[in-house]
């Protein structure tokens, strides 16, 4: 199966291009290299920007089947500071996926999306037909997004399946910028710099390793799940303040972070339910934290 990665040289992108090259697919990858630079070159690469109008003119040359959209504006704090930005990546980026893949005759897209689209919970962990509570342009973005891959779907017939990630986390997922804690932990407690949690420690996620993450794409890619979202997490609940303690006994450091003020408009507590996910594709989390943080660790050391 010929398949198109947006975000090719991305944290999960790039994991994705393994994946679907280890199975056996021809890929072809897209991405602008503006926040990753995992490339390799055994795959068709395109330095392209998504939004670019020559991506129709590159799927309709090559028609591939199935296209992965993983490229992304992901700051939730640079949404709010350029929404304008954040609009024209990821919702108008969205759009000229959907568009390309329409005109290409493509059988299915799938759609990376956050579990920030819920909001502010009211359980935990979150089914995946729980409300939409969008709290930031971020999340506004993609829950435009999926709107617009459900308008392809039963306008034109382009199958969707929106794949919702928790908190992932893993080897290539760099410490700068607004990057996951756990690549932020492991970078100071190896370089031997400050690390600090925030308030009482006490704020929670849903951590998935990105091999795991990568596995759901690839069973999403067939003909199951049309249509739906599906939320790809753990389901279970990890502080802030618990997390810097596996980082630090993964990485053999003293676990003893600074504290912070709280941040004004963080998240209390997120995990998502992945039940609905295991029922449709046969899916489920195998890698546990401690194994995962111990293949991070290693992956930033030898780095």
């Amino acid at each position: 199966m010929l398949v198109l990665v947006t975000g090719a040289a991305g944290f999960i992108g790039s994991h994705l291009v393994d994946r679907l090259l280890a199975d056996g697919h021809e890929v072809i990858g897209v991405d602008d290299l503006s926040s990753g630079r995992n490339l390799r070159e055994d795959i068709e690469f395109h330095r392209m920007d998504v939004c670019d109008p020559a991506l129709a003119e590159l799927t309709a040359r090559r028609r591939p089947e199935l296209v992965c959209h993983l490229a992304a504006q992901v700051s939730v704090r640079s949404s709010v500071e350029d929404p304008r930005h954040d609009a024209r990546v990821n919702v108008f980026g969205t759009v000229n996926v959907l568009e390309a893949a329409r005109a290409a005759g493509s059988r299915k897209v799938l759609f990376a999306s956050s579990c920030a689209v819920y909001g502010v919970p009211d359980e935990l962990p979150v089914p995946p037909d729980a409300e939409l509570r969008p709290a930031s342009p971020y999340a506004a973005s993609k829950v435009a997004g999926e709107i617009y891959a459900q308008t392809y779907r039963a306008l034109h017939g382009l199958d969707f399946t929106t794949l919702t990630l928790a908190n992932v986390y893993g080897p290539r997922q760099a410490p700068e910028g607004e990057a996951g804690v756990v690549s932020i932990f492991t970078d100071g407690l190896l370089n031997g710099t400050p690390t600090q949690v925030y308030g009482d420690g006490g704020n929670t996620r849903d951590y998935v390793y990105v091999l795991d993450v990568v596995e759901a794409f690839a069973l999403a890619g067939g003909e199951r799940a049309g249509g739906r979202r599906l939320n790809v997490g753990t389901g279970v609940q990890t502080t802030d303040r618990e997390l810097h303690t596996l980082v630090a006994e993964a990485a053999g450091a003293v676990d003893k972070p600074d504290t912070a003020p709280p941040r004004l408009g963080d998240l209390r507590a997120m995990a998502v339910d992945p039940g609905p996910t295991r029922e449709a594709l046969g899916w489920r989390p195998r890698t546990g934290l401690r194994e995962g943080l111990a293949a991070t660790v290693k992956w930033a050391r030898d780095r």
